[in-house]
């Protein structure tokens, strides 16, 4: 792995379990989810170790994540936080364009966020996310708080499926509308 003097590897170890959760769904014929990379390029290179040092993200990313579960077009980014909210300031506006655009298409848009102090992962549905932002901008809370994260969207684990995110899909959909 690169030595970068940027925070754009924040989250890598929440993305490490998505993507080994995505890796079990794709085997078992249950979903079909990938990483989306983002574009970097390298500016100071270490060449005995052939590693990047430094590097800038050469353009905006949409979001984390992109796939299809059982003909449900989805998308979402992985947050993580040390606190008992969310910062909106970890949401970035090109994202919010991203999975907007993508709502209005009818996939279904969210994020999965890591609470690191209480070792809890909530599915975080776009509706509840857009209403925070747009508060935010319109100089209200700059954050989610934790008690906002609904108990029936907390993400378990399941036997080798470490961020087993499709039970708080479908708890979603059945609840949508209420």
């Amino acid at each position: 792995m690169g030595y970068w003097h940027s925070r754009g590897l924040r989250g890598s170890q929440l993305e490490e379990c998505i993507n080994q959760s995505n890796k079990i769904y794709m085997d078992q014929g249950l979903a079909v989810v990938q990483k989306l990379p983002t574009s970097i390029k390298p500016v100071e290179l270490d060449p005995a170790r052939g590693t990047i040092k430094l590097a800038y993200f050469d353009e905006k990313s949409t979001v984390d994540y992109m796939g299809n579960v059982q003909g449900i077009p989805i998308c979402f980014d992985a947050k993580e936080t040390n606190e008992k909210r969310l910062p909106i300031a970890n949401i970035h506006s090109h994202q919010m364009d991203f999975m907007s655009a993508f709502d209005r298409q009818d996939g279904l848009s969210f994020l999965i966020v890591w609470f690191k102090l209480f070792d809890e992962y909530y599915l975080l549905p776009y509706e509840t996310l857009r209403t925070y932002w747009d508060a935010a901008q319109a100089g209200g809370r700059k954050s989610i708080p934790y008690a906002a994260f609904e108990a029936r969207y907390k993400i378990g684990r399941s036997g080798n499926i470490l961020v087993h995110y499709l039970e708080a899909i479908n708890t979603y959909l059945n609840t949508k509308g209420e």
